[in-house]
């Protein structure tokens, strides 16, 4: 059973804080029955309700599990939890606003870097045996990088972003170990964190990227690493901005045992600068996908860091996979130097359709929040309601669940299919099913 661990706390966010806390430390290990609610209710002196809660957040975060009759058991290994099954699915007749896809129209032709990639390929056939990274893709990778002010560092490359953050925590962490992530945040971390057995600790996110005083506080309480979105943050549109970065790095400083992983999410889709905070801790990453400017089905992300991070996501992609497609490579390189995007025009198309619908929202009253990328993230009283309002009425929303873990009730829009046309409609519809809301920051 529970041997000398006690479960403590009167809200359900606190029981579940304490459970978390348990498996971390090894003192609730795998296996270990919890109490029934009702007893554990007794003993704690609050509500049935209440327990019921921390256990249905503790079972969505895959930290437990429910077998009827047996009660609740910590997992022998987190579960993944899958936000985007909380996707709602747009019937015919009814825009979807809520797949987080780019606008096809902005993606470039992929048959001429392809082609170009396969005639590569024909005088030089990539075999076994041969550099994982294409040398002159990790050289044009590296100047793009230094151009934007990203520490120097070795390259590797990896499926896409997410690919690389899961491969980034395994080399550091182990089972039980907190990650600091944005709440809201990505949906993806917030199912990898837990899935890898890690512990999910939120940190508040404003306009400008993640709040300073919530990264103290959890990196103060002992979260091993830090996941920070530089611009575009999905699902708020945060772009870290000069002086907020100056005031993190200030924090990470302080502690320079925090694994630092950084997110490049609107490379090539925002007009916004990059601020990195890379390079103030001793271990660090920082990632730059392909999906969003040139096409989801890349499949191609860059990584770098410092050599140890690097040499062991790499030594471990060896043994796996063993290296991300040298065509793919070629052709993302191809597409980058022959200019294939305009990316101050795909920032410029993004930001009209976001600025507008931002604009048209507040003159009905509406707060909404959107200063870079294709989302546009809207506070809403009642989330379950809001995103059925808006279904009948021709849009299908993404529901905050699956971007939020204590942050207020929201729906993600994403801008990618608008029209100006759309804008007035849209609008309307937002600002009848979003009922009136307390004004709130969303961090």
């Amino acid at each position: 059973m529970l041997g000398e661990y006690r479960i403590n706390g009167r809200r359900a966010s606190e029981i579940a804080a304490s459970v978390e806390r348990g498996v971390g430390s090894g003192d609730l290990a795998p296996g270990h029955v919890l109490p029934p609610l009702r007893e554990l209710a007794a003993r704690l002196e609050v509500n049935p309700n209440t327990v019921a809660a921390a256990y249905r957040t503790l079972r969505e975060r895959g930290v437990i599990e429910t077998a009827g009759r047996r009660g609740s058991r910590v997992r022998a290994r987190p579960a993944s939890t899958p936000r985007g099954s909380l996707r709602i699915e747009a019937p015919p007749g009814v825009r979807d606003l809520g797949e987080g896809n780019p606008d096809p129209a902005l993606l470039p032709e992929l048959g001429p870097a392809l082609a170009a990639a396969a005639a590569a390929d024909a005088e030089n056939p990539g075999l076994y045996g041969e550099a994982p990274v294409v040398p002159e893709f990790a050289a044009y990778a590296r100047g793009a990088m230094d151009a934007d002010g990203v520490p120097g560092g070795p390259v590797a490359v990896t499926s896409g972003a997410l690919d690389a953050i899961e491969r980034v925590l395994a080399a550091h962490l182990k089972p039980g170990d907190a990650v600091a992530v944005e709440d809201p945040g990505w949906g993806s971390v917030l199912d990898l964190v837990p899935a890898l057995g890690l512990r999910a600790v939120p940190v508040g996110v404003d306009e400008d990227g993640p709040l300073v005083a919530d990264v103290e506080r959890v990196l103060r309480a002992g979260a091993r690493a830090l996941v920070v979105t530089d611009r575009a943050q999905n699902p708020t549109g945060a772009s870290v901005g000069a002086g907020r970065a100056r005031e993190l790095k200030a924090v990470l400083a302080r502690h320079p045992d925090v694994l630092l992983i950084e997110d490049d999410h609107g490379h090539a889709i925002v007009g916004l600068p990059l601020h990195p905070l890379a390079g103030t801790t001793d271990h660090w990453a920082f990632v730059r996908s392909a999906a969003k400017a040139y096409g989801p089905d890349l499949r191609v992300a860059v990584l770098t860091g410092d050599p140890v991070t690097v040499d062991r996501v790499a030594g471990r992609q060896g043994l796996g996979p063993g290296w991300v497609s040298r065509l793919l490579q070629r052709a993302v390189l191809h597409l980058w130097t022959s200019n294939a995007v305009d990316t101050a025009a795909v920032a410029r198309s993004y930001g009209e359709r976001r600025d507008a619908l931002v604009r048209a929202l507040a003159e009905r009253g509406v707060a909404a929040h959107g200063r870079s990328g294709m989302n546009v993230w809207v506070p809403v009283r009642d989330e379950t309601g809001a995103v059925t309002r808006l279904l009948h009425a021709g849009w299908a929303v993404a529901p905050g669940a699956r971007f939020r873990m204590a942050t207020p009730q929201a729906v993600r829009l994403t801008v990618s299919r608008l029209t100006a046309a759309d804008i007035g409609p849209l609008a309307d519809a937002v600002a009848a099913a979003a009922g009136p809301v307390r004004p709130v920051t969303y961090g």
